[in-house]
Formats: C-alpha cells, sequence, structure tokens
C-alpha cells in the first residue's frame, strides 16, 4: 500500500510509503482519500499525524504519470485530484502534518491541508509548478494563500522557490520547526494531547474556524452560534462544567 492508516492512543497516522519520494501518483491520492474518509468515520481516532517518513514528506506528483496525460485526461482527473485533498482537509478532527525533507508541489498542499505543521529543521517546502508551465492544482492557490496572505502564496507560486524551515516558520507556512529527528514525536505528542480532549467540541470549533473563513462574518457568526448552542446538549460539556465547578479549570477527563 502507498499509503497506510495505523492507530495508536487515539491517533491515527496516515503514512505515505511510496520510496524513494513519496510522489502522489494517482493511486497514491485515491488511497489519500479513502484513509481520510476512513479516519474520519472511526470513533477510535480522534486526532490525525500526517506523515511521510524520517527523510521525505512528499516531494510532489509523479511528474512521469502527469507528462503522458493530455487535457482531456486532466479535466477527467482534476476533481478527483482535488477531491483527495479536500478529504483530508475536511477530516472533522485535529490534523497535523509532520514535515520532513521535502514538501513540494502536491506534498505542500497535502501539508497545506492539515490544522497545524510541525516542520524538521531541514526541510524544504514550495510549490514549483509553475517551472513545469502549470500551476498547484490540488488546493495549493486556494489553501496557501488564505494560510499566509495572497503576497507571500504569489511570490511562492509565481517563482516556484523552494523555501527553507526558518522561512517557512517567518511567513506561517508552518507552526514549529524541530529538530529532524524529533518531528513524528512532536507531531504524535501534539495530536495525542488532543485526542484527550471534547471530540464534539474540537470538531465544533475546527468547522466553526474554517466554514467561518470561507463566508462573511455575520455568516461565521451565525456558525459559530449554533455550534456553541449545540454543545450545550452534549455530555462533554457538562462533565467539563462539572470538573470546573468542583475541581477547578483544566481538569475534566473527556471520553
Amino acid at each position: 500500500m502507498t499509503v497506510t492508516l495505523e492507530v495508536s492512543a487515539g491517533v491515527g497516522t496516515v503514512r505515505l510509503d511510496r520510496p524513494p519520494m513519496n510522489a502522489l501518483d494517482i493511486a497514491t491520492q485515491d488511497r489519500l482519500k479513502e484513509l481520510a474518509e476512513e479516519a474520519a468515520n472511526r470513533d477510535d481516532v480522534r486526532a490525525v499525524v500526517l506523515y511521510g517518513g524520517e527523510k521525505v514528506f512528499a516531494a510532489g506528483a509523479d511528474i512521469k504519470e502527469m507528462q503522458a496525460m493530455d487535457h482531456r485526461a486532466m479535466v477527467l482527473r482534476g476533481k478527483a485530484l482535488q477531491d483527495s485533498f479536500t478529504a483530508v482537509a475536511r477530516i472533522p478532527k485535529p490534523v497535523v502534518a509532520a514535515v520532513t525533507g521535502y514538501a513540494l508541489g502536491g506534498g505542500c498542499e497535502l501539508a497545506l491541508c492539515a490544522d497545524f505543521r510541525i516542520a524538521a529543521d531541514n526541510a524544504k517546502l514550495g510549490q514549483p509548478e509553475i517551472l513545469l508551465g502549470l500551476i498547484p492544482g490540488a488546493g495549493g492557490t486556494q489553501r496557501l494563500a488564505r494560510l499566509v496572505g495572497p503576497s507571500k502564496a504569489k511570490d511562492l507560486i509565481f517563482t516556484g522557490r523552494h523555501v527553507r524551515a526558518d522561512e517557512a516558520l517567518a511567513i506561517g507556512l508552518v507552526d514549529r520547526v524541530v529538530p529532524a529527528a524529533e518531528v513524528y514525536e512532536q507531531a504524535h505528542a501534539w495530536a495525542a494531547k488532543l485526542a484527550q480532549g471534547p471530540a464534539l467540541a474540537l470538531r465544533a470549533a475546527k468547522e466553526s474556524v474554517d466554514a467561518g473563513l470561507e463566508t462573511d462574518i455575520d455568516t461565521g457568526l451565525a456558525i459559530e452560534r449554533n455550534w456553541f448552542a449545540g454543545l450545550f446538549a452534549t455530555e462533554d460539556r457538562e462533565r467539563g462544567m462539572r470538573s470546573f465547578v468542583e475541581e477547578g479549570p483544566g481538569k475534566a477527563k473527556f471520553l
């Protein structure tokens, strides 16, 4: 399998495994979508780590496969390509990308689908599609601009240049830079901590932020308001408030 899902302590690790560079061919894209949907639906998965292994996250699309495709073939394939990444972005649970080595093209776009990105100090990220006479096609023009702002996104997309981990941190493309040997450990620890939290509230928080970014402030506030009120019907809300009153903040244990 080019992508696997392993679950431990409430954390599902979606692991890319297509040596040597984890090139994202069609089979890998389809498998990624399948496992993202599985992780979304499994009760024993409460948070997710995206990981490509110790040496590389994903160096992009399979260029040889793409070279053989004409306009008609990509028109037919384009939505499925985007859908595979969107399935990751819509996992209704916290998702962290553990980025080692190269995260280029589709690899960078996959990292953009996470809620949080921890990068190795030797990582390199970028959207080099322009160097092939193309633009990002798996969400890069949209998610990158929303994350780092349109000017910085255009810089990366127009030039195709790679950014090292320190610059990626400075522009907000990644959220933490750690020694390469610690990337997965720290990503798993972040996910495991959130896996102990209230699942419905985390889902509500993620959907409120993500959906709110796609609309006007009034609609965003309505989304937030509906989720906020709805959580008053949950056992987690009862548990959390009871613990706060009886034991003080931050001590609630959620199922």
